[in-house]
């Protein structure tokens, strides 16, 4: 399996700001500034400062060319952001991290609020510091321009809340407007520029008239308000807007957008409220050009309306926390839902990353099962209820039915697998529930018009001691196995959940059943990190698999029941051959426990989730791997048949740079020593190392090392040597890629070998003094004659 494709979260609380066309949307994640294209939903740049800090405040300027960031290490970026580059780092001068930063209407000055109470202005296009206001107690948090740079007023706000009003001409403070009683969180002002919304914490919103520099009117809105938007003056009948008024919109706690009028300080439009907690708004920022309202939820969601009839438009998902479990939805696997440590459901579609956001549960949705079909699936969570969620052809998820019954935490579901007939779940109680689905199900509505249909579990179970962890139903949906905190599985006959046996063996809690497709086989992971293979005719262990150095949480069968893919807590994905008890892949990509994980219809790809809050698809490369390790031997036959050939016709430069082509020193040895076997070997190795290419050179010199390690090779590495010694100019040695390493390499072996030489020739010539000094005595002659017979 190689990674085909990784959902990451991209936005974890902070600023956001679209720009003026509403095409790109910008949002801090960490020590990076992230910018997402709003069509597609994909990150088109990742933006980091050199000092890989966090990023502390950003804003893009009016006109969408310029972007500034400020890092905690007190460093200041002017990017290109669409080249993605920085045009100039400078200090921030600041004492403290700068919290807030805002752009003048002309994208000329920079303001910087920071955490040491001072508030700085720059020129961003000659580069120095205009001015430096003193008198803020605490952080300043918010700083804003005027709308009419005629007038050169900038506001700001710090912990004292109120409101100061800079003079950029007369370099002092023109006032102070005090009317909130807790931290001032927005600041907006009209298109004339004669009226200025603060709003507050304090649960108000004041309105003031910058010509006298007065508040002309105090609207309470009954909650803790993070941002207001003053509307634009026009009727927008579906916003409750039917006056010439001025009209603004408040983002909170409470989770919704509400609309007032400042006339008469009465709300006139209230968005529907969602159910589930993490709706609290943190966020809300309007562009008036592209008509667009972005607002940001306490959970990272990232929401993008129509300005004029507060319909959704898109959905962002910017941060998951920890996935807790991932499925592939539609008949072809075109979705993925994903369930992490919130109430909401986020439904991506592979094609175009758009993203939907699924409310129902009101507490941490724990795991999910997806039928056969792939358009209904279920889920269950802490709230003790189960939901089922039915896809339509558009890719559009709604809820269709829900139960509850269990008296705890329902920690895993299973789905039937033949057709779409039942549910099983497995809770915290220690009881497993079966659920038939009713028959208004089944049909291809998605419910009857008064709401929600309501399952009623038909068969409960008390079925082990501890925690149920894990349910799963057999591929012909007659078997029931349950994986529990009490070291146990056992196997139930359904649809009456009647024990048939246990498998015991583990040493550590169960916390992954699931059965084979093909062999009456079940597989259990387990806390001891361990996955056991059991028969289910006799509850036997077959086979044990032993590799993860921690809790196994997860186990999936692949290639047809011949292999497993099993996830650990340490992040590490193993694929597992059945037959012969062996891993042949660790995958590594996630970085911490690794709770989901799920194959597609076609056994092509994988999907997991992990607590480090990433989704992985991955792609089976087992044909690909192959096909290319064919390739790549057949190439090197070829190549060897042609090596053999020209060695035959004797064209030795083309031999000689064809086996440095294949990296292989023992054939390019080979071909050094047929070379040396020639009558006329000395002229025709010079001529032939001397015409190659230095590249290949380099590659000769290294191989030379190599073989000058051995006794037997040294001869070819010496005659080598002495060519390019002979040949070429120290310099140009001396230029060559990683020549200090080979003559390293090269000088203690070519000392040793001389040494032996050395040994040898004074061994050889005492030998020969001793023959020249040998006398040897004359033998006698034989003078004995023959005996006669």
């Amino acid at each position: 399996y190689a990674v085909e494709r990784k959902i990451e979260p991209f936005y974890k609380g902070g600023k956001v700001q679209l720009d003026q066309t509403g095409q790109h949307l910008f949002c801090v994640c960490g020590t990076r500034v992230n910018i997402l294209d709003v069509a597609s939903g994909a990150v088109l740049q990742s933006l980091e400062q050199e000092d890989q800090e966090d990023i502390t405040a950003f804003d893009l300027s009016p006109d969408d060319k310029v972007l500034v960031t400020a890092s905690r290490a007190l460093l200041l970026a002017q990017w290109a952001w669409q080249e993605g580059s920085v045009t100039r780092l400078w200090k921030a001068i600041h004492t403290a991290p700068v919290a807030t930063m805002a752009f003048d209407p002309t994208s000329t000055l920079l303001a910087t609020g920071g955490c040491d109470g001072a508030v700085r202005v720059w020129d961003v296009v000659r580069y120095y510091g205009t001015h430096h206001f003193r008198g803020s107690p605490g952080v300043v948090h918010l700083v804003a321009f005027h709308p009419d740079p005629a007038r050169l007023l900038l506001f700001s706000s710090a912990a004292d809340t109120s409101v100061r009003v800079w003079s950029l001409q007369e370099r002092s403070c023109l006032a102070v407007l005090t009317a909130h009683y807790s931290a001032v969180t927005s600041l907006t002002f009209s298109a004339d520029g004669h009226t200025m919304l603060s709003s507050g914490r304090d649960k108000i919103c004041v309105v003031w008239d910058l010509r006298s520099l007065q508040a002309t009117r105090t609207v309470p809105v009954f909650e803790s308000v993070e941002a207001a938007v003053l509307l634009p003056e026009e009727p927008a009948p579906e916003l409750g807007v039917k006056s010439a008024g001025l009209h603004f919109l408040t983002a909170g706690d409470q989770g919704t957008l509400r609309v007032w009028e400042v006339a008469s300080g009465r709300c006139v439009h209230t968005q529907q409220r969602l159910p589930g907690p993490g709706r609290e708004l943190t966020h809300c920022t309007l562009s008036r050009a592209a008509s667009l309202l972005l607002s940001v939820t306490a959970d990272h969601n990232l929401l993008l309306y129509d300005a004029r009839s507060l319909r959704l438009r898109k959905q962002f998902a910017g941060y998951s926390e920890e996935v807790l479990d991932v499925r592939f939805l539609g008949p072809e696997d075109s979705h993925v839902v994903v369930a992490s440590n919130s109430p909401c459901l986020k439904v991506f579609d592979l094609q175009t990353s758009a993203c939907q956001i699924l409310h129902g549960h009101t507490d941490i949705v724990l795991a999910l099962d997806v039928f056969r079909k792939g358009r209904l699936f279920a889920s269950c969570a802490k709230d003790q209820s189960i939901r089922l969620w039915r896809m339509n052809k558009a890719g559009e998820v709604a809820c269709v039915a829900q139960g509850s019954g269990h008296t705890h935490s329902v920690g895993t579901i299973c789905c039937s697998r033949l057709k779409e007939t039942f549910l099983v779940t497995g809770s915290q109680d220690c009881t497993v529930k079966f659920w038939p689905l009713p028959e208004a199900l089944l049909s291809k509505g998605t419910g009857p018009e008064g709401g929600l249909v309501l399952l009623q579990a038909q068969a409960t179970q008390r079925c082990h001691d501890k925690d149920i962890n894990s349910v799963a139903v057999a591929p012909n949906d007659k078997l029931l196995a349950t994986g529990s905190q009490d070291r146990t599985a056992k196997l139930w006959a359904l649809p009456q959940c009647q024990l048939l046996g246990v498998f015991s063996g583990h040493r550590r809690g169960l916390w992954c059943v699931q059965f084979s497709p093909m062999d009456q086989v079940l597989a259990t992971a387990s806390a001891d990190g361990t996955v056991k293979l059991w028969a289910l005719q006799d509850f036997s262990c077959l086979k044990t698999f032993e590799g993860h150095d921690a809790s196994v949480l997860k186990v999936a069968f692949v290639s047809r029941g011949t292999q497993l893919l099993s996830s650990g807590s340490d992040g590490l994905l193993k694929l597992w051959t059945i037959k012969n008890n062996e891993c042949v892949r660790t995958l590594d990509a996630h970085e911490d426990k690794v709770w989901g994980l799920h194959c597609s219809r076609l056994d092509d790809r994988a999907l997991t989730g992990a607590s480090d809050s990433c989704v992985i698809l991955w792609k089976d490369v087992t044909e690909a791997e192959q096909a290319e390790e064919q390739a790549k031997k057949e190439e090197q036959v070829v190549k060897q048949q042609e090596l053999d050939n020209l060695l035959h016709e004797k064209r030795y430069l083309r031999a000689l740079g064809l086996a440095i082509s294949l990296d292989r020193p023992h054939t390019v040895l080979t071909v050094i020593q047929a070379i040396r076997r020639d009558p006329e070997s000395c002229k025709k190795l010079e001529t032939t190392v001397l015409r190659l290419r230095r590249d290949q050179k380099e590659a000769l010199l290294r191989f030379c090392v190599t073989w000058n390690t051995n006794s037997r090779h040294c001869h070819e590495a010496q005659a080598v040597l002495g060519v390019l010694l002979r040949h070429e100019a120290p310099d140009n040695l001396l230029a060559y890629d990683g020549v200090r390493a080979s003559l390293e390499g090269l000088l203690p072996y070519t000392e040793r070998h001389f040494q032996r030489l050395s040994r040898m020739l004074q061994a050889a010539t005492f030998l020969d003094f001793l023959w020249h000094n040998m006398k040897l005595p004359t033998l006698p002659m034989a003078t004995t004659a023959p005996t006669a017979l």
